[in-house]
């Protein structure tokens, strides 16, 4: 497991935290607001994109945040920006915005200076959107601040609302039978939060489909499933096979940088604290005409970082 950094946050960052999630919080739209997002076949969408953000083996401090524009409906990687970055912050459940954002809007926002017939219609995010203990997940932090529609795209189920990864849940997952096949996740409260879909036909574990900002969740699921030629949509596998090579390039760190499990040990830090974060620029974002890595099959062994444990 990822080093965590020592001590929490001082009480009155967490009180600033918890004021601005619920002042962003009251602007998530969560309707479809664009053509194509109620377009069966998705027509005027042509560029969407994803991010990750990947953690060194061993390493509290050093982290690698990866945007990824892919063409649609080919889903070929046209533009890539990954950059080393530096948290100092420590893990707080609930608050992974804070930690991961600001870094994930300056990659959008080079990309709008650079490139800006290159910026995506859609953004996939690794976590949660509107499925989330505040209601405002990473997905829906990062959809406000940049104002594009965002998706959640989470791996494990987060306990919320009465949501459990129980022997009912258990069985519901079994009933997936092919790719497209979901079921809603309705909280205590009665509230939909998300989809629980199965996303390609030989996958045995759900994704679990939530609101980010300005698309629907029907749309969001349907989206999402277009995306994926494996488990994990395409933009998001690929901001995080490449996130995870950069650092392998960057640092000589052999082999995966940081076990699933890791993955989901991040701290936080506050955009109103930037000491408490750094980046250090170490690559510029660029636009590609590259192809996917080779392909993997659900049948082999999962990638220690990309599957939850």
């Amino acid at each position: 497991m990822a080093e965590e950094l020592p001590g929490s946050p001082p009480e009155e960052t967490l009180s600033l935290w918890k004021r601005e999630q619920a002042r962003l919080k009251a602007r998530v739209v969560d309707r479809d607001t664009e053509a194509w997002q109620r377009d069966p076949a998705f027509s005027g969408l042509q560029r969407v994109g994803g991010v990750d953000v990947s953690f060194v083996k061993g390493d509290s401090v050093s982290a690698c945040a990866s945007l990824v524009v892919l063409s649609y409906p080919e889903l070929k990687v046209v533009y890539e920006d990954c950059r080393m970055v530096s948290l100092t912050a420590p893990y707080v459940s609930g608050f992974l915005a804070f930690r991961e954002v600001p870094f994930l809007v300056d990659a959008v926002r080079r990309l709008q200076e650079k490139d800006p017939h290159l910026m995506p219609q859609v953004l996939l995010v690794d976590g949660n959107g509107v499925l989330h203990h505040q209601g405002f997940g990473v997905a829906c932090h990062l959809g406000i601040l940049i104002d594009l529609p965002c998706i959640g795209v989470a791996k494990k189920l987060l306990q919320v609302d009465g949501l459990e990864n129980n022997a009912l849940h258990k069985e519901k997952i079994r009933l997936l039978r092919a790719g497209g096949d979901s079921f809603p996740l309705m909280g205590g409260s009665g509230t939909v939060l998300g989809m629980a879909l199965k996303s390609h036909d030989h996958s045995t574990k759900p994704l679990y489909i939530s609101v980010g900002h300005k698309i629907s969740l029907e749309a969001a699921v349907r989206l999402t499933l277009v995306c994926c030629r494996f488990r994990v949509p395409e933009p998001v596998r690929q901001a995080d096979i490449r996130s995870r090579d950069y650092i392998r390039r960057t640092l000589g760190v052999p082999g995966p940088p940081a076990s699933g499990r890791e993955r989901s040990q991040k701290a936080q830090r506050p955009k109103a604290c930037p000491q408490w974060g750094s980046e250090e620029p170490a690559g510029e974002g660029r636009p590609l005409e590259a192809h996917s890595p080779g392909p993997r099959t659900h049948r082999k062994a999962p990638d220690p970082v990309t599957q939850e444990q």
